[in-house]
């Protein structure tokens, strides 16, 4: 992927200095390493939970460990007190947020995990963006938000009351305290919906590293609603385009937002709500086969029904994050599945 538009200023006599939380997990690792390639310096956060196979986490950090203006303390969001003494030492100008506890379904039998990390954790955070007059603050929201919609494809303007998991109603939550710091204390504030995440150095509980592993391994994948259901599955690297660049453009006010009739992507404080999605959904019958086609073996399958939480597609309007960053997500399913593949094959040493 080529520069970006909007880059940081090589000649800004401030040089940008980015607090990354979440820096050993799969989006906030390959933000922190965009970042460091356009010269900003780097403080990453994280506290290495078990939630998935830590030995991928560490060999995330890897990665950046070598790099100069780079500096990593594994710290919980939740420890303010810690928290604090980073942001002090630090000083961040930005700060990009994607620590949290993921994961849907994990949410149906662990709520506590989520109302900590995702409730306390961005409180923690924003609240010491608005104490060290940081100039914005990037967070993490889903697509999940959509909740029970059906209108396809979901906009930023959609209503989002009704979310299907805990997960969902954390990052909901989320959003309206970014709102309500962006109204009282003028807190530039900027919440980015994703829409199923996927690439190299992906997480192992998602669909594409468990569907990768159980096809080599001869095991059968679970295909619930049979594998018709479809998601708008976008690639690593045009999330973190999509991350970044919305970094630089700080949120201001809409002059032309009104209270009669309330967009929900704007304000009349400086907020903003992005959608990044590739904004062509697929179904996942179709990502099957492109995993078998590059695996070279045939999956086994398990047809099952929904599951609780689950909805039957997700479908992103991606037309303001065009118009506000000049960027369109744009990598094909069919090549984002072949690198993912390269990536699983060198990384677990198979040939």
């Amino acid at each position: 992927m080529g520069q970006s538009d909007v880059d940081p200023d090589p000649l800004d006599e401030t040089p940008r200095r980015v607090l990354v939380t979440g820096v050993a997990g799969f989006i906030g690792n390959a933000v922190a390493l965009k970042l460091l390639d356009q010269g900003c310096a780097v403080a990453g956060v994280d506290s290495i939970t078990d939630y998935y196979d830590v030995r991928l986490k560490h060999d995330r950090l890897a990665r950046l460990s070598p790099r100069n203006n780079y500096e990593f303390q594994q710290t919980d969001i939740c420890d303010l007190a810690k928290l604090a003494d980073i942001f002090k030492s630090f000083r961040p100008t930005h700060v990009i947020h994607l620590a949290a506890q993921a994961g849907v379904r994990y949410s149906i039998t662990n709520p506590h995990t989520y109302a900590q990390a995702n409730l306390v954790g961005f409180t923690n955070i924003i609240d010491l963006c608005r104490l060290h007059d940081v100039q914005h603050l990037v967070y993490a929201s889903t697509s999940s938000v959509y909740g029970a919609n059906t209108r396809m494809p979901f906009s930023e303007d959609q209503r989002t009351d009704h979310p299907l998991t805990l997960y969902a109603a954390s990052k909901k939550a989320n959003e309206l305290i970014a709102h309500s710091y962006s109204n009282i204390f003028g807190l530039p504030t900027t919440g980015l919906r994703f829409f199923t995440v996927y690439g190299p150095w992906g997480r192992p509980d998602m669909m594409m590293y468990l569907f990768a592993e159980a096809i080599l391994q001869g095991r059968p994948i679970p295909l619930f609603n049979a594998g018709l259901m479809e998601r708008d599955f976008t690639y690593i690297d045009d999330i973190v385009e999509g991350v970044v660049r919305s970094c630089w453009i700080t949120a201001t006010p809409n002059p032309n937002w009104s209270g009669d009739a309330p967009e929900g992507a704007t304000s009349s404080t400086p907020y903003r709500i992005y959608n990044i999605g590739n904004g062509r959904p697929e179904q996942v019958l179709k990502v099957v086969e492109l995993l078998e086609q590059n695996l070279g073996r045939k999956a086994q399958r398990n047809l099952l029904p929904m599951q609780p939480g689950d909805v039957p597609a997700t479908f992103a309007d991606i037309s303001r994050l065009a118009a506000a960053t000049g960027f369109t997500p744009y990598t094909p399913i069919e090549t984002g599945v072949a690198a993912f593949v390269s990536w699983f094959k060198a990384y677990r040493g198979l040939a």
